[in-house]
């Protein structure tokens, strides 16, 4: 009995001490695992800031993808952090990063569309084709940006409807930027009587271009017999204006021409406009 007892008193101890010993050891582990997590959360805080401030600053950066740089450095650090963590307690990381690995090509097939929407918004921000407040046209959309996401932009259209376009769509097609150069040209056709003097029409037609402020004198307006038929001449007129007032001198060209072209001393036919974008 005295035997049976000291060995169960042996055994005992022995447990304790392995389990001080494990707690111990666990103990320091653990308090290692959370020094490292929360500074690790906080360094990793830092350096994402840190690398958004720098990003922001870099030109043709926008606020857009500097915040997206940002949130990918973030998660990636803390991810290592944990990891790391995980280390501290004799988890073989090896077998996590395979899985993890494995998840995200899992992930990146089934969201492949939606990737394909950040890669493009990604190139969108970076190049910049365009810019908010712009008019675009695609063969597929067009109206005026209204903001630049990840995934998808938004525009407004010209009868001021609602428009969201997946960047992917945007990215992959040509796009015209009614609003980006400084000056634009306009063509307008006038057919007129084949009686009328030309030289007179031509004349009037230049005055009425000259007159208006808002159209550029370099390259300077052209008028010129564009086509003869045999009940009507075709004058073709050509001049560069402002990209902003684009559309107002057009539509205060041609109302000027109409009334002007229409005197007794000048016969309008029918006069016609070149195909333009939307206003």
């Amino acid at each position: 009995m005295d035997d049976q007892t000291t060995n169960i008193v042996v055994a005992t101890r022995t447990a304790l001490d392995q389990a001080s010993a494990l707690a111990v050891q666990y103990g320091f582990s653990l308090l290692g695992a959370i020094i490292l997590l929360i500074g690790g959360w906080l360094l990793a805080g830092i350096i994402s800031r840190s690398a958004y401030r720098v990003i922001s600053r870099i030109r043709g950066i926008d606020e857009t993808l500097a915040s997206f740089f940002q949130n990918v450095l973030h998660y990636s650090l803390l991810i290592l952090v944990f990891i790391t963590v995980l280390g501290q307690f004799g988890v073989q990381t090896a077998s996590i990063i395979a899985a993890l690995g494995a998840a995200g090509l899992a992930i990146g097939l089934a969201l492949q569309g939606t990737l394909q929407n950040i890669a493009a918004g990604i190139m969108l921000l970076i190049l910049r084709p365009f810019r908010v407040g712009e008019y675009i046209e695609t063969t597929n959309v067009k109206g005026y940006i209204k903001e630049i996401g990840l995934f998808a932009t938004e525009m407004r259209t010209a009868d001021g409807l609602y428009l969201m376009a997946p960047n992917s769509t945007l990215w992959n097609t040509p796009i015209i930027n009614h609003s980006r150069e400084p000056d634009r040209r306009q063509q307008l056709s006038v057919a007129m009587d084949e009686k009328v003097d030309i030289d007179l029409a031509r004349k009037t037609i230049l005055d009425i271009l000259k007159a208006d402020q808002r159209i550029k004198t370099t390259p300077s307006p052209k008028v010129f017999l564009d086509e003869l038929a045999v009940d009507q001449a075709v004058l073709n007129i050509e001049y560069w204006a402002i990209t902003s007032s684009w559309s107002d001198v057009r539509h205060d060209v041609v109302s000027k021409l109409k009334a002007r072209l229409a005197e007794p001393d000048i016969t309008i036919k029918s006069p016609t406009e070149a195909t333009g974008p939307a206003d």
